[in-house]
């Protein structure tokens, strides 16, 4: 998997787990001090913060395991996939519209970067030149045609 990706989820985490080991701890006790924990705001809101810190690095350590089964050799090297640039033909508006699929930590709009669990990067999955897809999204129903696909294995 792409290492910025994981240099950034790294990141996040050694952040999350100095603030569970070192800063909680010390706002807990300091909250501890001031007497009744029931009545406790600030020994509540670290309790809370707490628990949503140990619930998101749960979830960072999963995502960084699953980023860690992906392998490039796998990806389909004949049609849509992880890694792939499309160019849509919108239908409707009758514009091209250029995408990357990418992991929802790439995912940027703006760069025409979009998500493989976003609704058009779920509909584009496994789908070849010259295929149709219908998409609901936000906006509502969008029809587009696959003009053309450069695979993760043919881009340097």
């Amino acid at each position: 998997m792409s290492s910025p990706i994981v240099q950034k989820l790294q990141q996040e985490i050694q952040a999350l787990e100095y603030e569970l080991h070192n800063e909680l701890p010390r706002e807990l006790k300091k909250a501890r001090a001031h007497g009744d924990l029931s009545e406790n705001a600030e020994y509540i809101m670290a309790k809370q913060r707490q628990d949503y810190v140990g619930a998101r690095l749960a979830q960072l350590k999963k995502r960084m395991a699953d980023l860690s089964l992906v392998n490039v050799n796998n990806i389909p090297k004949d049609r849509i996939a992880f890694g792939s640039q499309v160019v849509l033909f919108d239908l409707d508006q009758e514009t091209e519209i250029e995408y990357r699929l990418v992991t929802s930590e790439e995912s940027d709009v703006s760069k025409g970067w979009i998500s493989t669990t976003s609704p058009i990067g779920k509909s584009l999955m496994g789908k070849r030149v010259g295929d149709e897809i219908t998409v609901r999204t936000p906006k509502g129903v969008r029809e587009f045609e696959i003009r053309s696909v450069v695979t993760i294995h043919e881009q340097n």
